[in-house]
C-alpha cells in the first residue's frame, strides 16, 4: 500500500449528517479545555471519536446480478428462517433473515444489498432494547425497505434502533431506483440491519463473521450451495 492509500484508509470523510455532532462535540471540548485542562483532553478524544463514528468510506461493490451485498458493516449475528414483519406486506411464509450487528466503532452509513426500485418503505416507532436480541426485530424502533430487484425478486432490508440508537435516518423514498452498495440511510450510534432474502437466495456467510457494508457477499441467487457454518481458529 503506497503512503497515498495509507493516507486515504484513514482521513476518511466525514457523512454531512455527522458534521453538526462533530461541530458540537468540538464546542463541547474547547469549552472543557477552558474549564480544566484535562477534561479539555477528554473532549477532544470524543470529538475525534465522534468524527470517527461518522466516516464515510468508499466501498468496492461486486456488480453480478443475483449477488446481494451486505447493508451493514458489523457481525452476522442471527441467520435464522422467520415471518417477516407484518408492515413488509411479504405474507406469512418464512424468509431466511440474515441479521447484521453493528456496534459504535463500526461504520454506520448503511448500503443497498442489491440493484431494483423501492416499491415500499415504513417507519415503525417502537422500543430501544439491545439490537442483539432477537426480539428488537419486532420491538424496536425501525425503518423498513422492500426492494423488487432486477432479477425480478424482492429483498427487504430493515434498520432497527438499539439500546443507543434514538434516530434512524432514511435518504430514500418509495418508488427510488437503487445500485448496489449505493447509501440509503445510515443509524446513530450502535444498531442492527436484518436483511430478508427471497426464494432461492443462499446465504454465503456464517454466524459470527464480520461484514462489511457495499462489499461483503452475504447471499447469492445462483448459489447451489447449502448454509455455510464456520469455526473460530
Amino acid at each position: 500500500m503506497s503512503v497515498v492509500e495509507s493516507v486515504k484508509s484513514v482521513m476518511v470523510p466525514v457523512h454531512p449528517e455527522g458534521l453538526k455532532f462533530v461541530a458540537i462535540f468540538a464546542v463541547i471540548a474547547l469549552i472543557l479545555w477552558w474549564i480544566w485542562t484535562p477534561l479539555g483532553v477528554v473532549g477532544g478524544i470524543l470529538s475525534v471519536w465522534c468524527a470517527y463514528f461518522f466516516r464515510n468510506p468508499e466501498r468496492h461493490t461486486p456488480t453480478r446480478a443475483g449477488l446481494v451485498i451486505s447493508p451493514a458493516d458489523g457481525v452476522v449475528q442471527m441467520i435464522l428462517d422467520v415471518t417477516p414483519p407484518p408492515e413488509l406486506e411479504l405474507g406469512d411464509e418464512p424468509r431466511t433473515r440474515i441479521s447484521i450487528f453493528m456496534n459504535v466503532f463500526n461504520v454506520h452509513v448503511n448500503r443497498s444489498p442489491m440493484t431494483g426500485t423501492i416499491v415500499r418503505k415504513v417507519y415503525t416507532p417502537g422500543a430501544f432494547v439491545n439490537a442483539s436480541l432477537d426480539k428488537a426485530s419486532e420491538d424496536n424502533e425501525r425503518m423498513s425497505i422492500v426492494l423488487a430487484t432486477e432479477t425480478g425478486k424482492s429483498v427487504a432490508f430493515v434498520q432497527i434502533a438499539g439500546l443507543v440508537a434514538r434516530r434512524i435516518l432514511s435518504f430514500v423514498n418509495e418508488g427510488d431506483s437503487l445500485q448496489a452498495g449505493e447509501r440509503f440511510g445510515l443509524i446513530r450510534f450502535g444498531s442492527r440491519v436484518d436483511v430478508y432474502l427471497d426464494d432461492g437466495m443462499v446465504p454465503m456467510v456464517s454466524v459470527g463473521q464480520l461484514a462489511i457494508a457495499g462489499e461483503t457477499v452475504i447471499a447469492d441467487e445462483q448459489s447451489s450451495e447449502e448454509q455455510r457454518w464456520a469455526e473460530i481458529r
